[in-house]
Order: structure tokens, then sequence, then C-alpha cells
């Protein structure tokens, strides 16, 4: 009879109107699959009856298959707000109890875990304090709120540029008239500061009262025979001259001898070009290191090193070559007992230590070693190319983000980084097979196989986005246009039990 054919397409029009209903609810919900209703026919069991001659009893629910197709992705700028971009589920705990979900909507409860708006967990692989990520199992994931531990410094990498042109440090050139009692001495003057013959010793030797030759004796080279006026200046080299007055003899020598500007850090004069950088002690103590090039020769740079407030001293001494590329860098010993400074042996790649003092408890002295490979002098001005230390201080956790990959990066107030941990995913072979639990939760079942973990990207899993959500895939339109065919359903089935109650009424009134 068209009554149970009638009823049944009721209740399945019913159910069709529940499940679109329920999609249309949920149009806003994070992470929300929308559903739809499967049908199957009817058929009575009668042996007897022929295949041809088969009459249906009407329908029924079959399924509510869950659409996982991808939903739009929205900004949100929350940094535990994550979206899955492709297949899997977030792995969650119920105290122990593991569920999945799309909804990437999290928080931080008081113990500084990582949860849903319902107090589940988000699970993934824990990361320890040097930041390395631990892939054995995964656990409740949590943002540590301790201090990140400071890292000493060991090593100073500067690339500079030192000026070619500047000049050397020495003083005004000292002049010997010993071996001239019948002269006297206007002075030396350094007439071109960087021309590196500043720094040899000479000689004006005359041969008559007009003539006389000059010798470079550091270079053992000697003009010719040039001719003496009183008062007129004496070239020596090619960066600095002497003025005589009085009439030589045959056998009068002057000596002119360099003056070397004697290092101090509070002197200026002494050195050519400074720069500073600060490092870190094993507790994150800071002091800033002074650096301080001295141009004694051409080509050629004396390097001392101190803290701020401290004594500095020689720690090196760089050689240029012609074109400007340096050629070595010497350690610099200090004898303690004379104080004098010798350079060597040449290292490579332009590498020399020091040490600097500590007073805050930590380790001392400091070692540290200073790299200048890729320092230059060329005819430009002084200046710092690059100028880095590897310590850093004690810091602090102040933001966080999720990477592409899944990994929880902290960001410190020391302007480090570190992982905090690993967002996982997981799949299965059929999504459809898991149990909806509310809440935006799955739970796994054997239909759906179990769970796949593994990282965002790899395999079939997806990757996150952070800082934002995954929006419902509900086609608003698509649901609107399925609502109407639902109810025509509703009606056309309410029809057929009120025909059927037509037919029923002609038969009793015969």
């Amino acid at each position: 009879m068209g009554y149970q054919q009638g009823l049944s397409g009721l209740s399945a029009a019913s159910s069709d109107l529940d499940v679109i209903g329920n999609n249309i609810a949920n149009a806003n919900t994070v992470g929300f699959k929308s559903g739809t209703a499967v049908f199957a026919d009817l058929y009575a069991n009668s042996v007897a009856t022929a295949v041809n001659n088969q009459i249906g009893i009407g329908t029924q629910l079959a399924a509510v298959q869950q659409q996982f197709s991808q939903g739009t992705l929205d900004t949100t700028g929350q940094a535990l707000n994550v979206a899955i971009n492709g297949n899997g589920f977030f792995q969650m705990s119920n105290n122990g109890t593991l569920t999945y979900s799309r909804n990437g909507v999290f928080q931080l409860n008081s113990s500084g875990q990582i949860v849903n708006s319902e107090g589940l967990q988000l699970m993934g692989y824990a990361a320890n304090s040097s930041g390395v990520i631990n892939t054995a199992q995964t656990v409740p994931l949590t943002v540590p709120t301790t201090n990140i531990a400071p890292t000493e410094t060991t090593s100073i990498t500067a690339q500079l540029n030192l000026n070619a042109q500047d000049a050397l440090t020495l003083g005004t050139p000292t002049v010997d008239m010993t071996g001239a009692p019948t002269l006297t001495s206007g002075g030396a003057t350094i007439t071109t500061a960087s021309a590196g013959t500043n720094n040899d010793q000479y000689t004006v030797n005359f041969s008559s009262a007009t003539q006389y030759t000059v010798t470079d004796v550091t270079a053992n080279t000697t003009t010719a025979a040039q001719t003496y006026t009183a008062g007129s200046a004496i070239t020596l080299g090619n960066g600095q001259s002497v003025t005589l007055s009085g009439t030589p003899t045959g056998t009068s020598v002057v000596a002119i001898n360099p003056t070397p500007t004697a290092f101090s850090a509070s002197d200026s004069s002494s050195y050519t070009y400074p720069t500073s950088v600060q490092v870190y002690d094993s507790l994150g103590g800071s002091q800033t290191v002074n650096m301080y090039f001295a141009k004694t020769a051409s080509g050629t740079w004396n390097v001392y090193a101190g803290v701020s407030g401290g004594t500095a001293q020689a720690i090196g001494q760089a050689t240029f070559s012609s074109n400007g590329t340096l050629q070595n860098f010497q350690q610099a010993t200090t004898n303690p007992v004379t104080g004098a400074v010798t350079y060597g042996p040449a290292t490579s790649p332009g590498t020399v230590t020091f040490t600097i003092p500590n007073t805050d408890g930590s380790g001392t002295p400091q070692q540290l070693s200073l790299d200048i490979t890729g320092t230059t002098q060329y005819g430009s001005a002084d200046g710092v190319n690059n100028l880095s230390q590897n310590g850093f201080a004690a810091g602090q956790l102040t933001n966080f983000s999720v990477g592409t990959n899944g990994v929880l990066t902290g960001n410190y107030s020391n302007g480090q980084t570190a992982a905090l941990g690993q967002v996982v995913l997981a799949n299965f072979n059929d999504p459809n097979g898991l149990i909806d639990l509310g809440n935006n939760e799955y739970e796994e079942t054997a239909a759906s196989g179990v769970a796949q973990i593994s990282t965002p990207g790899s395999t079939n899993h997806g990757t996150l986005q952070g800082g934002a959500v995954e929006e419902s895939n509900v086609d608003l339109t698509n649901e609107l246009v399925n609502l109407i065919t639902a109810q025509r359903n509703y009606q056309a089935n309410a029809q057929t039990i009120k025909t059927q109650q037509t037919v029923d009424q002609t038969l009793i009134n015969l």
C-alpha cells in the first residue's frame, strides 16, 4: 500500500532536512565539514516474487557522508589560531583519550599547555631546552615560560675596510745634531702622513759646505749629491723634510729618526680606527669589547683590544697585500717582564685570540678569538662591513608562531629563536569512518583505520598556516537550493499518503 512508501519518504525527507539544517546552522563553525544524506531504496523480502514484478516499499537513510573538502582559510593574526591546508586532523588528548579535529582555535591554559575551547590538549612532538625536537612519540604541547639560557661569547667576526690613505701613527720625527755642531735644526716635518717611508731612519751627509746626500738607512739607499741652501727644506724619502741652518763642514752628519706613537686607548692620536662589540659571559653578563686599529706602516696595522674601562692589549698585526686584501694576521705576544710586543707566526684564516676579565662570578679570564677574514685596505673611508659575535644573554619568551611544517618557534627578548615543539597531523584511510563526537571532534574507529601520524607537509599530510583558521566548507547557496528540494520531496510524499487515503475512502464507500 502507498502508506508505507509515503511514510518512508516523509522520514527520508525529514532526515534530509535535518542534515541540511545542520549544515546551515554550522555555516560559521570553524573547521566544520558539511554532511550529505545518502538514501537507499527498500524492497520486501519475498522468494516467490519474480524479479521483474518487484515493487519497492519505500526508502531509508543509508548514511550521512561528511564532505572533507578544504574550507577557506581566514587570517586572524592570533598566534594560536592554526589552519590545516590539505589532508589531516589535529590530534587532541582528553585525559589520555585521543580525538581528532579540524578546528584550529587554541589557547594556553594555566599550565602553559595548548588546549582548545573544551580544554582538550593539542598533541605533538616535544622539544628539549636546546630546541631539538623528539619525534619518538606525541605528547601534549606546552609553551615553556622559563628563560632561555645565555651562551658565552667565544668568537668575534669582523669585516672592515681600513683606509689605505690613513696617516701612520707617528709623532714628529726627532733630529739628532750630534754629528753637525756647526748647524742648527729647524725641525723635521711630515709632509705626506700616509707615506710608509715615514717609518725609516735618515741621515743627511755633507761632503762640503754646499753638497750633501740623503741616505735612507732603513732601505739602504742614497740619493745623488744635492746643493745645500741654508733654511731650505731637505726632502727625506717621499713623506717628510728637514730644515737646517748654518754652514756645514765636510764631515757633518744629521740623523733623523721616526717617533712611533705609544698606544693608549685614551689617546685617539695613537690609533687610526676604533670599533666595538658587546660580548656575553657564561652567566649572560655583557661587556663592551673595544678594538683599535693603528696603521704603523704601509699595509701594516697593529690591532689592540680590551673591555671598556679596562686596559687594552696588543692582540695582533694585520698585513695587507698591494691589492688591498688581507695577507696575514699575526698573533701578538707580550713579554710579561719587559712589556715588549712581538708578532707571529702568521695565522690562517686570519684569527687571533685574546682574553678579557670578568667580575660577575663567571669564568675568568674569558677566552675570545677575533677573525678579520675579509677585511680590506682600500683607499676609501674606514668602516665596518660586518661585525658579529656568537654569544647572547638570557632571554624571556616574547611571542611564538607556528610554521607550515608545524614547528612552534619561540621568539625571545634577546633576539634568539628556538623550537618549542612541533604540531603533528593525523590522517585516515577513510575519514568517513570516523565517529562525530560533536564540538568539532572525531573518534577513530575500525572503519576509519588507524591514525597515520606525521609532520605537516610530509607524505599525504597537509601543511599548516599559523595565525589563520579554516572556515566551514558549507556552501550556503547550495544548501538553500537543497532545502527547497527537500521541502518539495516532503510535500510530494505527503501527497502519496493523501492519494492512498482517497483510494481507501473510495473502497469503503462501495
